[in-house]
């Protein structure tokens, strides 16, 4: 088959480093990639954000499948730009995408089909979000009601911050948001939890815990992700349990209620409370480091799995898993997430050793004259695959510690809680 993967970040790499294992693959293409994805892919440039640029490529290419790795594609509709294309595409359509484009329509959906998740309001004047704020308190949580690459959400520990986060997101601070969404704060523990989905029927596609904050002990400004591994140790059979019954069934329901069957990756963002499952958020694609960890631990071929959820078939289909626990460091430009160093060259990645249980995924690079340079963010992704989570993330220090890069920074900790936990 003739693959192409929309995307350029770590999430794509990694996608494309499993996709490429796969024997019926004959053809790979990624648009448009970056510097880890072209020495596996034919990296083709353009705006992904064109619709038509897109279809015609996958046109040239003679492509049979497309991947859509990041949301902003899904939520502006490009699974039904292509379908109407009579071009076979994986991924949630635009109403579908809205659980992650709009938490205001996330949160509508708990509270209709009573999934469990925080007591919530959603304002697009700030009067009503200040009395809001100020009748509840706080610790509450601040959040813009469309895409924010990860960074629209805050706990404000008082209510002054939460009043002044309120602002910014009503005066535009975010782009795609027009509303803010206020929730009271969850105390417990954060579990990722994935499926992947067919009109039909779903199977489990892993579980990881992610890293928001910037800095060593989860402080410091939320980001994309700094870090991630996989398995969670909090899912227990007990706990899948409540999650398929209390959270993603009655999701899947309530869309295909809707006419419209979700077909693609589905990652719940969900906060345990005393054994108890809720939903913090929706992202209608695979994380971002989370896929990272995942890929490294998948032991299915990638392409069949994603060609069974194309053709309604994943219900035929066994999906296995490596026994190691999985982790990747986010190495990030200096400054990041506010204002970071861009166009620094990064040296000595060839140095390391890359096997079925090292990798890196490269994230903000690209290649000019053979050199390969960061485009700031979130960079690389140095990512081990070991029996041992203090192990595994001993070798991607150690891998991290061979790179030639000044202008980098990353979180040793990634892993503490399970670490400490041991």
């Amino acid at each position: 088959m003739n693959l192409a993967v929309i995307g350029s970040g770590g999430r794509e790499h990694a996608i494309c480093y499993k996709i490429k294992q796969s024997h019926k693959l004959k053809k790979l293409i990624c648009i448009p990639g970056n510097a880890g994805t072209r020495s596996i892919a034919q990296n083709v440039e353009v705006d992904i954000t064109d619709f038509q640029a897109i279809y015609e490529i996958i046109k040239r290419n003679y492509i049979d499948l497309v991947v859509v790795g990041p949301e902003q594609p899904l939520v502006d509709g490009l699974v039904d730009y292509l379908n109407d294309k009579k071009v076979l595409v994986f991924g949630p359509n635009k109403f579908c995408s809205q659980l992650e484009g709009s938490k205001e329509f996330m949160k509508n959906l708990c509270k209709e089909n009573n999934i469990p998740t925080a007591k919530f309001g959603v304002f697009n004047n700030y009067n009503d979000a200040s009395s809001f704020i100020k009748k509840n308190g706080a610790p509450i949580v601040v959040k813009a009601d469309g895409l924010a690459a990860g960074k629209g959400v805050t706990i404000c520990d008082t209510v002054d911050k939460a009043l002044k986060s309120t602002k910014e997101i009503l005066d535009g601070k975010f782009q795609s948001s027009k509303k803010v969404v206020l929730e009271e704060f969850l105390k417990g523990e954060e579990v990722s939890y994935f499926i992947i989905a067919d009109k039909n029927s779903y199977q489990f596609f892993g579980s990881a815990q992610d890293h928001k904050r910037a800095g060593e002990g989860d402080v410091g400004p939320n980001t994309g992700g700094m870090g991630a591994y996989s398995p969670s140790p909090l899912l227990t059979q007990q706990l899948e349990k409540k999650i398929r019954k209390k959270i993603i069934n009655p999701t899947l329901r309530a869309l295909k209620k809707n006419n419209h069957s979700y077909t693609g990756f589905l990652y719940a963002g969900l906060m345990i409370c005393n054994n108890d499952p809720y939903l913090i958020e929706y992202n209608v694609r695979m994380g971002d480091p989370e896929c990272q960890v995942i890929m490294m631990r998948l032991q299915t071929d990638l392409l069949k799995i994603i060609n069974s959820a194309v053709s309604n078939k994943l219900k035929d289909l066994q999906i296995e898993w490596s026994k190691k626990n999985s982790i990747s460091i986010v190495l990030c430009a200096k400054g990041y997430p506010l204002n970071y160093i861009k166009n620094s060259e990064i040296k000595n990645l060839t140095n390391i050793l890359t096997d079925k249980d090292n990798q890196i995924f490269h994230a903000g690079t690209y290649v000019k004259k053979n050199k390969i340079y960061s485009n700031g963010g979130r960079v690389l992704n140095i990512t081990s695959l070991h029996e041992n989570l203090i192990q595994a993330r001993e070798r991607s220090i150690t891998n991290i510690k061979k790179i030639n890069w000044t202008d980098g920074f990353f979180r040793s900790d990634i892993g503490w809680k399970a670490i400490n936990k041991k």
